[in-house]
């Protein structure tokens, strides 16, 4: 009997945590896989990761380590300073936990920080969500991390081919689609007024009726990022409709936005038509995708699930330049004016028909397979098509 091959599976965020539900699932149900799951960056931090790690243990998945690595600040240096910190602990702890592969997703800075240590060491990379387009580092990062992994795990047709383009090996390159659209197509979790009105703070929201969700992230190349949330701030208030917003992550820019919105809560505790809230669980906050009359702001998640569910989407800025979308989304620039005109016509649009752009069935369930069985190596070469 071959051994179990070890695979070691970071998680970075409340947000990645959610996406990868499915897959985790999968693999440590698998019986040829030994799942290690190593918690780091801002899921260890209680305002952005609050209730996860509750969640990943009453879920049954073991943490096998924790990396506490994330540097306050919300600027450039500490994110910097943060890479760096995680890939000298992950090196210890891929050290001592000696996987066979380490897998990892999208395009955070400690995900490249432990994809970097990882390859120093000789431990194939599978990578999944590579070749895709975006605004910010973002885009950068995705990419570095694709030229140092060896598996290759896109989310769509697009994206494969950039990948094979960046002169990978196309045996290696897989297009099972995206585990966030398949954890959101396999969600049956109805939100409700008690789950949404008991966190947070602001007016209550009755979902009952239209509402907006709002989910604006700091852009980490651009230097607006006040003016920016502020701007869309007052294109929500004018457009008079309720709206649930989201608090931004922790990229650098992230204290500029948080500062805007807890001074105008400060000053407008009610009657203003918007509760804020930090998270939702998982199924919660794919239930809301899919209730929500329209997604307002820069979340790819106005790309990936509500191309599935076909929720109006208005896409705000550069953060997601690029990416593969469905006809749910209304690109405009920060301009107020063109925010409101966008959701009003999103509102009067109504549901968009299903896209499946990012969906395939089974995409965790071949994910964990061709883990499982795939030829390792360690020596990458360009491929020449």
């Amino acid at each position: 009997m071959k051994p179990k091959r070890k695979i070691f599976f970071p998680l970075t965020s409340r947000a990645y945590y959610g996406r990868m539900k499915v897959l985790l699932k999968e693999l440590q149900e698998h019986p040829d896989i030994d799942l290690q799951i190593i918690c780091t960056g801002a899921l260890l931090v209680d305002r952005y990761g609050e209730k996860v790690l509750e969640d990943l243990e009453a879920s049954g998945f073991k943490i096998q380590e924790k990396i506490l690595s994330h540097i306050e600040g919300g600027n450039h240096v500490a994110m910097a300073k943060t890479a760096g910190l995680v890939a000298l602990e992950a090196t210890n702890i891929l050290q001592k936990l000696d996987p066979d592969i380490a897998v990892v997703c999208g395009d955070r800075s400690e995900v490249l920080a432990m994809t970097i240590a990882a390859t120093y060491m000789n431990k194939p990379v599978a990578h999944i969500e590579g070749g895709d387009l975006s605004g910010s580092i973002d885009e950068s990062v995705r990419h570095a991390i694709t030229k140092l992994a060896h598996v290759h795990f896109v989310t769509n047709e697009d994206s494969r081919k950039r990948v094979v383009q960046m002169g990978e090996n196309p045996k290696y390159v897989f297009n099972f689609g995206s585990p966030d659209v398949e954890f959101a197509s396999l969600s049956d979790m109805k939100i409700t007024n008690e789950i949404v009105n008991n966190r947070g703070v602001g007016d209550h929201i009755d979902i009952t009726k239209p509402f907006l969700t709002v989910i604006q992230h700091p852009v980490t190349t651009e230097r607006d990022n006040f003016a920016h949330i502020e701007t869309t701030l007052d294109a929500v208030l004018e457009a008079g409709i309720p709206a649930i917003w989201f608090w931004p992550n922790n990229d650098a820019g992230t204290n500029e936005m948080s500062r805007k919105l807890r001074e105008f809560h400060e000053k407008n505790l009610t009657n203003h038509g918007i509760r804020f809230i930090l998270d939702l669980k998982p199924d919660d906050f794919t239930s809301l995708l899919k209730t929500t009359s329209c997604l307002v702001g820069n979340s790819s998640s106005g790309i990936k699930e509500c191309s599935y569910f076909g929720t109006p989407v208005v896409n705000i800025g550069s953060r997601q330049n690029g990416r593969t979308r469905g006809p749910n989304v209304i690109d405009v620039s920060t301009d107020k004016e063109e925010i409101k005109k966008a959701i009003t016509a999103q509102l009067s649009h109504g549901p968009y028909p299903r896209s499946d752009i990012y969906y395939k069935p089974d995409t965790s369930k071949n994910i964990a397979a061709t883990l499982a069985n795939i030829e390792l190596y360690t020596q990458k070469s360009f491929h020449h098509a």
